[in-house]
């Protein structure tokens, strides 16, 4: 779609001082699938050059420019899985980024379930150079929304050796067969044994479970009971009611408790 209302594209940090109307712009998959009529000028973060992938000791340093596609051919199954959840054709994939999925806050974004799930760390970037550092699983805080603020954007996820090292377990409905994300559910167990349930889609942020080890079947379901108190948690859209969307994610966190505490 055309963007009417834009008058300049820039380089991210050439543009001088943020201003109301500017907009950050990586793929653009998303920004160009609907108006913006808010926008008047676009900051290009592709123009930094930031390594889309970067290996450490540590763990993986992922560039919030990183497309999807170079995110899936990095290899490991839980990556893949995610990176298939999009629908998206292979041109799509090619240009969309791991950075403006998650800032897109959609709570289908199956990158969002994915660093959340593997305890990942956000970078936040300010125009003016100034930095900090939020969990992914607090990145997203309702439909829509994120813990930006004006003249902010997202630098890069950092994902946990440890994590990156879990065994996982994933499952993932939708009312159509390529429909949007109704429930994702993410299970892993550390080497510690230590479990962890990430819910997205299903809920308009992403909610997690731990527990020093996995947990009974009745264990889990009496923990997450407690968690989905609040009924305005859960997303109720033309992609699935809410009633439907809470059995499917009771469904899929049972069954995901049951593979990991049957895998050694």
């Amino acid at each position: 779609m055309d963007l009417n209302t834009i008058d300049e594209v820039a380089g991210a940090l050439d543009a001088g001082a943020w201003r109301p109307g500017d907009g950050w712009l990586a793929g653009g998959t998303y920004l160009f699938s609907e108006p913006q009529p808010h926008l008047r000028r676009l900051r290009d973060l592709t123009t930094l050059g930031w390594p889309a992938l970067t290996e450490t000791t540590d763990g993986l340093e992922i560039a919030a420019t990183c497309t999807i596609a170079e995110l899936d051919a990095y290899g490991p199954p839980l990556f893949g899985q995610c990176c298939d959840a999009f629908l998206a054709s292979f041109k799509i994939q090619y240009v969309a980024t791991v950075g403006g999925n998650i800032c897109a806050a959609l709570p289908a974004g199956p990158m969002t379930s994915l660093v959340a799930a593997l305890d990942g760390s956000c970078t936040i970037e300010a125009w003016s150079g100034e930095r900090r550092r939020v969990a992914a699983v607090d990145f997203v805080t309702g439909d829509g929304i994120t813990v930006l603020s004006p003249g902010e954007f997202l630098r890069s996820v950092f994902l946990p050796r440890s994590a990156l090292a879990a065994r996982s377990a994933f499952r993932r409905g939708s009312l159509h067969t390529l429909g949007r994300s109704a429930a994702l559910v993410i299970g892993r167990v550390d080497a510690d044994g230590t479990f962890v349930l990430t819910i997205t889609a299903s809920t308009r942020r992403p909610v997690q479970l731990r527990s020093a080890t996995v947990p009974s079947a009745a264990a889990l379901r009496s923990r997450l009971s407690d968690l989905f108190r609040p009924d305005d948690l859960w997303l109720d859209d033309v992609h699935g009611l809410a009633a439907w969307r809470r059995h499917l994610t009771l469904r899929y966190a049972g069954e995901v408790r049951d593979e990991l505490a049957a895998t050694p």
